[in-house]
């Protein structure tokens, strides 16, 4: 499992930081333009009392695109050749399609350009919310846990719910939290598998649980204002974080649990071929792997000895601890948890070769 760069009292405190820097914004697209000076380009918001300034981070600059309907190869390509262009085609289109925009700004940083119905699930308030259930669940621990520009994470694994895959090859339930505070993907809890012998987590998609940041729509306004949490949004969250906490706590599941042990089972039985490179080439270009990626998970699949199905997920899930993104390793963690499941549907299907089970 890939290891984060932060304890949990690291993340708490980075948490708080940002809760006391951040400003969040519902504006008219009429009250913004962008300018770009030396490769930067800045946002200005004019509210009724100031002029407030910011950078535009990448995650916005796509969703700006996005939402202007400016194809972001072309988008980018003005970014990096002719700024002035882009600034005229993002202020124009701002001017001629009016609407509220939620702007979500950090450290001097536009990080998203969402929706006015965009529902802030913050964080920090996750964090607040799942800690004391964590504590209260025996044997759980947090495995790892991260904050990056785009996502918040938390890994826990279960240490009193654990079985051999075959003897001496050991596997403990968990599960992994994660949410995106800039309409990056919903607030999830997602079933995690821990394999002892090389420390791997894979993650299951199928079986998770999300909540997503969907909302009301605020007030109506032609100005530019910072948006807090009112009474009502504080009581909504309430009762959403108390949702939160019971999927937590029903997270580690022994049926879910027994269900991908039996998967991981099935899959030493699946063949992947007679040429491991072919196998993992033919991984790549479907899940679009790039070259570093490639290697590792060949190197782990070669090394592993084990040219089974299950090999290819554990070597899939060991080379998640060699990227050093965060966000990208937990990705290849959930794609071990995605080709097992296509390896047992495959089964089912009729579509490949069971080798004999091991005596």
């Amino acid at each position: 499992m890939k290891q984060g760069i932060k304890t949990i009292q690291n993340l708490y405190e980075e948490l708080e930081r940002q809760r006391e820097v951040r400003q969040d914004l519902i504006a008219d697209t009429r009250s913004l333009n962008v300018s770009s000076t030396n490769g930067v380009s800045m946002l200005t918001v004019a509210t009724d009392n100031d002029v407030l300034s910011y950078s535009i981070g990448d995650v916005a600059h796509r969703q700006l695109a996005d939402r202007l309907n400016i194809p972001y190869k072309y988008y980018e390509r003005m970014r990096l050749e002719y700024p002035h262009l882009l600034d005229q085609n993002i202020n124009g289109w701002l001017m001629k399609n009016p609407e509220k925009r939620m702007l979500r700004t950090l450290d001097g940083k536009l990080r998203a350009f969402l929706s006015d119905r965009y529902r802030r699930l913050d964080n920090l308030e996750l964090v607040d919310h799942v800690l004391p259930v964590l504590a209260q669940m025996k044997g759980c621990e947090i495995a790892s846990c991260d904050i990056t520009e785009t996502h918040l994470y938390i890994k826990v694994i279960n240490k009193t719910m654990k079985t051999e895959i075959v003897p001496g090859d050991v596997v403990q339930a968990g599960f992994v939290i994660s949410n995106s505070e800039i309409g990056l993907g919903a607030l999830k809890v997602e079933p995690l598998i821990y394999r002892l012998v090389c420390k791997n987590g894979m993650i299951s998609k199928d079986l998770a649980h999300k909540k997503y940041h969907t909302g009301r729509q605020v007030e109506d306004t032609d100005n530019a204002y910072e948006l807090y949490s009112d009474a009502t949004l504080a009581a909504d969250d309430k009762a959403y974080f108390m949702k939160v906490q019971d999927i937590v706590s029903a997270a580690v599941d022994e049926a879910k649990f027994n269900l991908t042990v039996d998967k991981l089972r099935s899959a030493m039985r699946i063949e992947t071929g007679e040429n491991p490179v072919q196998t993992v080439e033919m991984l790549g270009d479907r899940y679009v792997l790039n070259k570093l990626e490639r290697a590792s998970v060949l190197r782990h699949f070669i090394m592993g000895n084990d040219f089974s199905h299950y090999g290819l997920v554990n070597a899939v899930t060991r080379s998640s601890q060699d990227i050093p993104d965060y966000n990208r390793a937990t990705e290849l963690e959930r794609l071990g948890g995605t080709l097992l499941d296509e390896g047992v549907e495959a089964v089912k299907k009729r579509n490949i070769i069971l080798l004999p089970k091991a005596a």
